[in-house]
């Protein structure tokens, strides 16, 4: 699907479930990594994660283009049109959307090196992100010496 022919399946969904038009742009964004799609509050476009229709189909997209027209005719009408906001999860509601899409493949976050230190004198261990100079720091309860486990 190319993003002329997303931009009118959006247009078409618009006029069917919602009784008004969407004038702006839809497109697919490579970028998008943890979400199925986004309204753009700036522009007024509809960006959505291409994963989304390679995983899970047409579908998928059609439950993501609803939910993100329920932005998008809320925000333009001055509207609550955050999630939280009952009049979009009463729009959400009577158009058939979803509130989360289905859980794309989150892409791989390297596993944190993490290091355990421990006082020679009171026997505290802890743990840190970042490595720690043991010859400049001291234990925060006893001011004893520190070593790494």
């Amino acid at each position: 699907m190319t993003d002329e022919e997303l931009t009118a399946l959006t247009q078409q969904i618009s006029m069917e479930k919602f009784q008004k038009a969407f004038k702006h742009r839809a497109s697919f964004n490579q970028r998008l990594r943890t979400t199925g799609g986004r309204y753009v509050l700036s522009t007024g476009n509809i960006e959505v994660n291409p994963k989304s229709m390679n995983d899970y189909g047409r579908l998928e997209v059609i439950d993501i283009i609803k939910h993100e027209l329920c932005h998008y005719h809320l925000h333009l009408e001055g509207k609550g049109y955050k999630h939280q906001d009952g009049e979009f999860q009463e729009l959400l509601k009577q158009v058939g959307g979803t509130m989360h899409c289905s859980s794309l493949e989150r892409y791989r976050v390297t596993q944190k090196k993490r290091y355990q230190y421990a006082c020679e004198s009171c026997q505290i261990s802890f743990k840190r992100t970042r490595k720690l100079d043991t010859r400049r720091y001291v234990c925060a309860a006893c001011r004893g010496t520190l070593k790494k486990i």
